[in-house]
């Protein structure tokens, strides 16, 4: 019998299909944690890379933000064939390893006006060939959004989920949506994702949406976000707030009360963001709202739990 994803050990983990994910993501109520981080930036730790260190506090899905598919860095990782850096982390790890790919056509671009580790390559693209290769190389979710300034609208999200769901969908988890308005001016505030939006992503072959988590964006209050997981949720599809403008490097009081009215909206998975300097999340942040969301005998239990059980 398969267990919530708060429940499983790794070795459970990893014999699970993308089914089996999302009934055990669906089953944990609300109480899935997912941390971003940047495998290219020197780890928080030096030597050891931030997905393990996340995964020490509590995280169930680790999210590779400027993952490049032809060229995979995690710096901190031991030395591996690059198709196998995903496995590698999974083994450290014992979690489900999520990528960004961004919907755009290839270009340098930044959202800085200068080089940044933003800057889109080829191999960061929302195309079928990079999503066949994140497949092989065992990534368990494709995340289709928009890192800063890079330009990715809604429709492009669209496009790319038609694609991608023909070719990788039986395999892997499809999610779509934005954190921010990703440089595209008339797509911010509340219309970073709209009702309309989410039937569209859904049509077109998401299995999550993702949205801003109420008090990131500005206008996306409780009550719009309460709003977009409804439909997601009446169309059965999941959702997944996000901490995206680089709020996971606050307080913990206010990653407590973002953390709620998440839980309030109806998340099923909460995101926290790759940002709390470079790299990942404040490590005190991450584990606040783990405990915000599914109290300290969860939280601690997921940071205990063995690799090898």
């Amino acid at each position: 019998m398969k267990k919530r994803l708060i429940d499983c050990t790794a070795r459970e983990l990893a014999a699970y299909t993308k089914e089996d994910l999302l009934r055990a993501i669906t089953e944990s109520e609300g109480r899935v944690l997912a941390t971003e981080t940047i495998g290219t930036v020197t780890p928080m730790l030096v030597n050891i890379t931030n997905a393990e260190f996340v995964a020490s506090l509590g995280s169930d899905l680790i999210m590779l933000n400027i993952f490049d598919v032809n060229h995979p860095i995690i710096q901190g990782l031991p030395d591996v064939a690059p198709e196998d850096t995903i496995r590698e982390i999974k083994r450290l790890t014992g979690k489900m390893v999520a990528i960004n790919l961004e919907p755009v056509a290839y270009a340098p671009k930044s959202g800085q006006g200068e080089e940044s580790v933003w800057d889109l390559t080829s191999g960061r693209c929302a195309t079928v060939e990079n999503a066949k290769k994140a497949a092989d190389m065992g990534v368990d979710m494709i995340i289709l959004t928009g890192n800063p300034g890079i330009g990715v609208e809604n429709q492009a999200i669209i496009h790319a989920l038609t694609q991608l769901k023909e070719a990788v969908g039986d395999r892997v988890i499809l999610t779509a949506g934005k954190m921010h308005a990703s440089g595209i001016a008339s797509e911010a505030g509340e219309n970073i994702l709209t009702p309309e939006d989410v039937d569209q992503f859904i049509e077109a072959g998401a299995d999550v949406i993702l949205l801003p988590a109420p008090g990131t964006v500005p206008g996306i209050t409780l009550e719009y976000a309460r709003t977009l997981i409804r439909q997601a949720h009446a169309k059965e599809a999941l959702a997944m707030t996000t901490i995206g403008t680089s709020q996971e490097g606050a307080d913990e009081a206010t990653i407590r009360q973002i953390a709620l009215m998440c839980k309030m909206a109806g998340a099923d998975i909460h995101h926290i963001g790759d940002s709390g300097y470079m790299g990942m999340a404040l490590p005190e942040n991450i584990t606040a709202y783990s405990v915000a969301i599914r109290g300290k005998r969860h939280t601690y239990r997921r940071m205990a739990s063995s690799l090898v059980r």
